[in-house]
This record gives structure tokens, C-alpha cells and sequence, in this order.
């Protein structure tokens, strides 16, 4: 049987991020709903939590789309709501996260502001709200914010697309 892994990513709106990660090859899970780290970001913020086949998909393109289909380089105001990490859920993830974020800043103009945090505490969403884009794909809240990245998808990463 294949090992899963799970990684915690936040950085956009949480139905943005379940509908970019569900429809990934080796994604077996998105679970939607808010992380907090530790220390000085032990607030909750939206996030998931996805749950991948590294032998399908790696950990590096996962995290390399994650920082193209949000504003991962844009500290706007509301960066507490939708905090702009990728989150560990052992120390010896710490590092290899930060290499692999550290090699695919070369790939943008201005410099990324995800922060690579110790995973803390999960709160899923309310019910209703997961799977949101599978549900609702024709709502104008999907055509217009979770189709372009989807589309960005289906362009830049077709070979990791269902």
C-alpha cells in the first residue's frame, strides 16, 4: 500500500484552495477549514489540509502551485484571515519545506511572503461549505475566483490534473 503524507497549506480563500487541491492527481483528501501555528501566528486563519501520494505528486509541486494560485507575494490587509503559509506537522519537514520554498522563489519577480510554520491546531469548516466548488461550480463566486486558477491549472500543470 502506498504511504499518504498530509500538508497544511493556507494562503487564499479556504473553497480556492480545496477546489485547486481536489482536483490534483495523488490528492486523496482536502480537508477545508482554518490552521494556527505557534508562537505569534497561534491565531486560527483559513487553510487545509491536504493528504497527497508523494510518489504521484511531490511535495515541491504541490507547494509550487499552491504559491501560484494565491497572492503569495502580496502582503494585503487581509493577510490574518487568509495567512500566507505552508505548515509542518513534524520537525524534520521544517527544513526540506523551507529549501524546496527557498529554490522556487527564483520562479517570481518580487519576494514571497509564505511563511513555513509548525502545524498547531486544526477546526474544519462548517459542513455546507466543503466541497464547495464541486457542488457549486456554476455560482458566480466560482466563475469568478476558483475558475481562473483551476484554468491556470489545466494550462501550467496539465500532467497533474485529473
Amino acid at each position: 500500500m502506498d504511504s499518504f503524507q498530509k500538508i497544511g497549506l493556507g494562503g487564499g480563500c479556504h473553497w480556492c484552495t480545496e477546489a485547486v487541491f481536489q482536483s490534483l492527481k495523488g490528492v486523496s483528501r482536502v480537508e477545508q477549514g482554518y490552521i494556527r501555528s505557534t508562537d505569534e501566528n497561534n491565531y486560527f486563519s483559513e487553510a487545509v489540509i491536504v493528504h497527497y501520494n508523494p510518489k504521484i505528486i511531490s511535495t515541491r509541486d504541490l507547494i509550487e502551485i499552491h504559491l501560484y494560485t494565491h497572492k503569495s507575494t502580496s502582503n494585503h490587509s487581509f493577510r490574518k484571515k487568509y495567512r500566507s503559509a505552508i505548515y509542518y506537522f513534524s520537525l524534520s519537514e521544517k527544513q526540506p519545506i523551507k529549501n524546496i520554498l527557498d529554490s522556487l522563489q527564483l520562479l517570481f519577480e518580487s519576494p514571497l511572503i509564505t511563511e513555513v510554520l509548525a502545524f498547531d491546531e486544526f477546526k474544519p469548516s462548517r459542513d455546507e461549505l466543503h466541497n464547495y466548488y464541486l457542488e457549486n461550480p456554476k455560482k458566480p463566486f466560482c466563475k469568478r475566483y476558483i475558475d481562473p486558477k483551476l484554468d491556470l491549472l489545466r494550462k501550467k500543470y496539465s500532467t497533474n490534473v485529473k
